[in-house]
This record gives structure tokens, C-alpha cells and sequence, in this order.
């Protein structure tokens, strides 16, 4: 199977989603970048995709700059150049046989280009509710997980236990009739 890529343009997807763009428009954009990095991460720990987040830095003197951040990768692309022009470059050095890439972007120019290139594209809306979705899920699992207690103490499925608490009862209503 394929490993999974997931390229996301970052200040798309705090243009677009409501938690961000509040604190976009609260010029909080620092907040804003660490919500979407933070998100990001829980996704990628609980689906077992790895992330890349890549921010326009087009307009900042200096190098590209790549630190791991959560265990997400944060790009912040060198002067002059566009998070979609590294979006570009990457999406043809990295989909190949052995990676499947798929880029979060609105920018329908942009998911023209790379899906031509062999990615997957996803809106940023999209991308949210995938997100929301694994979330979600995640949510439920511990849910479960607090319902049940410690899962090292019982070694027995749902199903298993039903079938035993069944046979209990019926051995116990044949010894009553003897």
C-alpha cells in the first residue's frame, strides 16, 4: 500500500476555516498557524498520514525554512516564492509509486495544476470535515475506551462475553430443573 502525503497550504485553510479565520481576523495569525499545526498533528497520530503544512513566506527576506512542529512538518517557503510553487515543485518530486499525495487546497488553479501532476486534491472544506471526522472518531474511541475500563483487565470481545453470559444462564437454568 501506498504511503499517504498530505500537502496543505496553510494560510488557504486559515482563510477558510471558522476557527481561524476568527483568529485571523483577530490578527492573532500566530494562534491561528499553531491551531491549524496542532490539528493537523492529531490527524496525522490517529490516521497514520504523514503532514505537511506549507506557509507563503513570499514576501519575507530569507531561506526556506523547515522545522518539524508537533511531529507535523511546517514549511515556510524562501522569499519570492508561493506556497503553491513549492506545492508544485514537491507534488512532482514526491507522488510516485511508493507515495500517494494528496494537497489541501481552495485554490482552484492550484488543483488543476497538481492534479495533473498525479495528486489528490481536497478543498479546504473538505479537508475540514475529514478532520472534524477523525476527530470525531477519536472522540468516541476514548469514549469507549473510558467506558470500558482499562482494556488489559478483560481479554474478552463484546461478543465473546455475550456468548458466555448466555451459556451461563442456560447452565444455570438446567442445573435448577434437575
Amino acid at each position: 500500500m501506498k504511503k499517504q502525503l498530505y500537502i496543505v497550504d496553510g494560510y488557504n485553510m486559515i482563510g477558510a476555516w471558522p476557527e481561524l479565520v476568527a483568529l485571523k481576523k483577530q490578527d492573532d495569525l500566530e494562534s491561528a498557524r499553531d491551531l491549524l499545526i496542532q490539528r493537523c498533528s492529531n490527524f496525522q497520530k490517529f490516521e497514520n498520514i504523514e503532514v505537511w503544512i506549507v506557509f507563503d513566506a513570499q514576501f519575507v527576506p530569507g531561506i526556506t525554512q523547515s522545522f518539524d512542529q508537533a511531529q507535523v512538518k511546517v514549511i515556510f517557503t524562501a522569499e519570492g516564492e508561493t506556497a503553491d510553487s513549492y506545492i508544485e515543485r514537491t507534488v512532482s518530486e514526491m507522488n510516485m509509486r511508493l507515495v500517494q499525495v494528496s494537497v489541501a487546497t481552495s485554490d482552484l488553479a492550484e488543483q488543476w495544476l497538481i492534479f495533473q501532476k498525479g495528486a489528490l486534491r481536497k478543498s479546504a472544506r473538505d479537508f475540514y470535515k475529514e478532520l472534524e471526522s477523525s476527530r470525531d472518531k477519536q472522540t468516541e474511541l476514548t469514549r469507549h475506551f473510558h467506558q470500558k475500563g482499562n482494556g488489559r483487565r478483560n481479554p474478552w470481545s463484546d461478543a465473546q462475553l455475550s456468548l458466555l453470559n448466555h451459556l451461563r444462564f442456560s447452565l444455570g437454568s438446567k442445573k435448577r430443573k434437575e
